[in-house]
């Protein structure tokens, strides 16, 4: 790690120790004493010097990630962010038969069945799902807890119809409809859309929720001229191709619009509910008429794209070489490029790309044994992924993902007061951390050249331990999203920090650094319990690192990517700040007076035995 003007300071910076101070400093006072074996002990709070250093992103490596970003989002600190999605299209498999027979067939036929099938588009359909909470039915009988009369009891019956909800969730009947709970002969099971607690959507700022009137935006999808390497070439084709967020790709690398909600006047509506599809009748069910019932999609995007470009572009190259293979099929489309515009609402939002897709609905002619042409007579779906895991059909491990696709992101330059305080290697008043190609802290503990005098007192004066927190005050907490988790890590080795035995769901219980809200919501402050490293420290004598401090959207995310800061330096970063949009600043430990009480501090409670 490069930093600047380095500071010689006192090596051992333990500003306050309880048992030093008066009784009028009662946020130190000693909180507890007692005898253990025999022998009198009291219990300490000591508080030690933290130095952060704000460093930017200039850009991150953000091909084939577990979660893309698409849209705009303003915000209120840092400016707009807009992100895109340049993405290859995957063929279910090489050398697609479209109908009943191959191409080659129907050119050189050898039987009656073997016709000219003529197949015909009748639909192309692109499908983006959005981010559901997972922690949106508390009870999980099916009913989202907004709409739930009773949340936390699955036997609650919402609608007054004599289900419980837990039933009408096993039986597909509406939970919020009373006249569905009847026993009736006709009944058909989930003809119902149901609303799901929508996640990671942005409006205008603010996180969007049940409350959030009707956003609407616009959406452009486009063909991409460019082609997404699968191997790098400077390395001999040895290594992945990386591409970064800085990565320019329109307009110079689009062409074909294939849809634009703007030309139509149609902007995107978001939607809580899911999309409704209506099914196709199987002649074979004489009584039943399937064409009045309905499959559902989770709530998301649902557009009609242009059926020429798929028709000209995929069906008319039945047994080209174009559609020989995967491969070929990548060097011909190249792909496509999302871009989306406010169209009312500055809209941004997360979503998985291995669950979109496109569907592709095409008709074409059949044949009996004696040749008699039924036109039309076959109907079959064509399904295009952009992502696609592989996995071990015997261990169910992760083998490979097909596909490539790139989140570039364009960053409205930040204000003088952020800018005027990144890589100045000074010890920040105020941290700044934001998402994507945003910026992200280093954060040193004790003093400035990460030495153990601090540790070596403590292992002197036979300090037990008990716990030790590093507390970030929300210095903006007032102007916008605040990020739900912070992440500290080891940045020399970019490892997660060592955990507790105790800490058995990883990470959870240890360096959660989930956010503390005031009454109205607002955040207060980050605590990150670093008992653990500190222990470490004494105990293990484990080397005093420089430690890293991101934004995160989930602590399970702890791989990393290749970064380029903005002094030119290469260097691996957590993944899981790539992934969000979102930022904070907090209080540092160079504050003025006025805000002494929010100074960051690392905070560590310990038992002194005599």
């Amino acid at each position: 790690m490069i930093f600047l003007n380095r500071l010689k300071l006192p090596a051992l910076a333990v500003i306050v120790l309880v048992t030093i101070f008066a009784s009028c400093e009662e946020d130190l006072t000693t909180v507890g004493s007692g005898v253990v074996g025999g022998e009198p002990f009291k219990n300490n709070k000591a508080v030690f010097d933290v130095f952060a250093y704000n460093r930017k992103i200039k850009a991150v490596s953000t091909n084939k990630l577990p979660i893309y970003q698409l849209g705009v989002y303003d915000d209120p600190l840092y400016g707009k962010t807009e992100a895109q999605v340049t993405t290859q299209v995957l063929l279910p498999s090489g050398d697609p038969t479209f109908g009943v027979t191959t191409q080659e067939n129907e050119d050189n036929p050898s039987s009656a069945t073997q016709i000219l099938e003529n197949e015909t588009i009748d639909s192309v359909y692109l499908y983006i799902p959005f981010l559901t909470n997972p922690t949106g039915d508390a009870d999980l009988d099916g009913l989202i807890d907004e709409l739930d009369d009773l949340p936390l009891d699955p036997n609650s019956d919402t609608d007054g119809g004599g289900l419980t909800d837990s039933q009408e969730n096993s039986r597909g009947s509406n939970p919020l409809d009373a006249s569905d709970d009847t026993d009736d002969t006709n009944f058909v099971a989930n003809q119902f859309a149901k609303t799901f607690d929508l996640d990671s959507i942005y409006v205008d700022g603010s996180l969007y929720s049940e409350n959030s009137a009707n956003p609407v935006f616009n959406l452009k999808v486009q063909r991409s001229t460019y082609f997404l390497r699968d191997l790098d070439p400077s390395v001999n084709f040895q290594e992945a191709q990386e591409y970064y967020s800085s990565q320019e790709f329109a307009p110079a690398f689009v062409d074909e619009v294939v849809y634009d909600s703007e030309a139509s006047a149609e902007p995107i509506v978001i939607s809580r509910d899911q999309i409704p599809l209506r099914n196709v009748d199987d002649e074979s069910t004489e009584d039943v008429d399937e064409s009045s019932q309905f499959s559902y999609l989770a709530p998301g995007i649902r557009v009609a794209l242009d059926k020429d470009f798929f028709q000209e572009n995929i069906l008319d190259k039945e047994g080209s070489t174009e559609l020989e293979s995967q491969a070929n099929f990548k060097e011909f489309l190249r792909g496509l490029h999302f871009s989306v515009s406010s169209g009312g609402n500055d809209v941004m939002f997360l979503f998985n790309l291995k669950l979109a897709n496109i569907t592709v609905s095409y008709t074409y002619d059949t044949a009996d044994s004696e040749g008699v042409v039924t036109e039309k007579g076959g109907q079959k779906d064509l399904v295009l992924n952009f992502l696609r895991d592989s996995f071990s059909s015997t261990t169910g491990q992760l083998l490979s993902t097909d596909g490539n696709a790139v989140n570039t992101f364009v960053n409205e330059v930040y204000p003088p007061e952020i800018t005027d305080n990144l890589d100045t290697g000074e010890n920040a008043s105020e941290i700044y951390l934001k998402g994507g190609a945003g910026t992200f802290a280093e954060i040193k503990l004790f003093d400035e050249v990460n030495s153990l005098e601090a540790i070596n007192q403590i292992k002197s004066n036979n300090w037990i331990i008990n716990n030790a927190n590093l507390v970030f005050y929300v210095a903006n907490g007032n102007l916008g999203v605040e990020p739900e988790r912070l992440y500290l890590y080891n940045s020399e080795t970019n490892a997660i920090l060592p955990l507790s035995a105790t800490d058995t769901d990883g990470l959870s219980e240890e360096y959660g650094g989930i956010i503390e809200t005031s009454s109205d919501g607002k955040g207060v402050k980050y605590t990150i319990n670093v008992t653990t490293y500190i222990n470490n420290l004494v105990l293990n004598d484990a080397d005093n690192v420089t430690l890293g401090l991101t934004t995160t959207p989930s602590l399970f995310l702890a791989t990393v990517a290749n970064a380029m800061l903005e002094n030119g330096e290469e260097q691996e970063l957590p993944l899981a700040n790539t992934l969000s949009p979102l930022g904070t600043s907090l209080y540092g430990s160079a504050v003025d007076a006025a805000n002494a009480d929010k100074k960051l501090q690392l905070e560590i409670f310990y038992t002194e035995t005599n």
